[in-house]
């Protein structure tokens, strides 16, 4: 049985091999939980229990498994040093989980301090739509492999809606394409819909709109469903390849 440790940083870069010049493939937010596979030097083979996706860390910021009470639920949390805001010492991305030591007023203390009530869920919150949170990425910085308000790509977009409502979903296009099994054609597309290209993924707002984490417009962006279609298509020469329902 594997042994799991928790993240305790807003978030590391998880590389493809043991090393800062490799590729950074995705990234672990705070209270993430992951188990060590292998100690290389300053590095560790891990595999998040989120995602089961597979990379390299620095062997540092990590405690044995600590069961969360709560979650970020916005873009991002400002933590305190007091229950009050005259100190501000740390930031959490969206979705982090922390595990509330105690309570005073409307702040929340966890192991780095202190937190605004209104910022938080419980653990076991989720929302009717799946995607609600999905527009608080606006404009958040496109960045390979991120997931959190310093930079964001298409899969984590996609995925990050998912964990935050306690659900599976795979990290990369290509498996997240396997993994939803609704097919919808083009004409009949709608809200909540997943729109897929080959290594790239959006999500349909409505009939004619949708949200992506759009790499050669370095940010996330709400744009018109023809209108990237045709761009994609004609800067990339890529056509959608599947269209899934949750």
């Amino acid at each position: 049985m594997a042994k799991y440790y928790t993240h305790t940083i807003g978030f590391s870069n998880i590389h493809k091999k043991p090393s800062k010049k490799s590729e950074v493939v995705s990234q672990m937010i705070f209270g993430d939980t992951f188990s060590i596979s292998k100690k290389i030097n300053q590095w560790l083979k891990i595999k998040t229990k989120e995602d089961n996706y597979i990379g390299y860390i620095k062997n540092q910021n990590y405690i044995k498994y600590s069961k969360p009470t709560h979650k970020v639920n916005i873009l991002r949390a400002i933590v305190y040093k007091f229950p009050n805001k005259d100190r501000k010492i740390y930031e959490l991305p969206f979705n982090s989980k922390i595990k509330v030591l105690e309570r005073k007023k409307k702040f929340f203390k966890f192991s780095k301090g202190w937190i605004n009530k209104n910022q938080l869920k419980p653990i076991n919150y989720k929302e009717k739509n799946i995607f609600n949170k999905i527009k608080i990425f606006k404009n958040i910085k496109y960045v390979w492999g991120g997931k959190s308000y310093k930079g964001i790509d298409c899969s984590a977009l996609v995925q990050i809606c998912f964990n935050f409502n306690n659900e599976y979903c795979p990290r990369d296009t290509k498996d997240q394409i396997k993994y939803f099994k609704k097919n919808v054609k083009l004409k009949n597309i709608k809200k909540n819909n997943i729109i897929f290209w080959k290594g790239h993924v959006a999500v349909a707002l409505s009939k004619k709109k949708l949200i992506h984490a759009y790499g050669p417009m370095k940010k996330t962006v709400i744009m018109s469903i023809d209108e990237t279609i045709k761009r994609i298509n004609r800067t990339a020469n890529l056509k959608v390849i599947g269209i899934k329902s949750l």
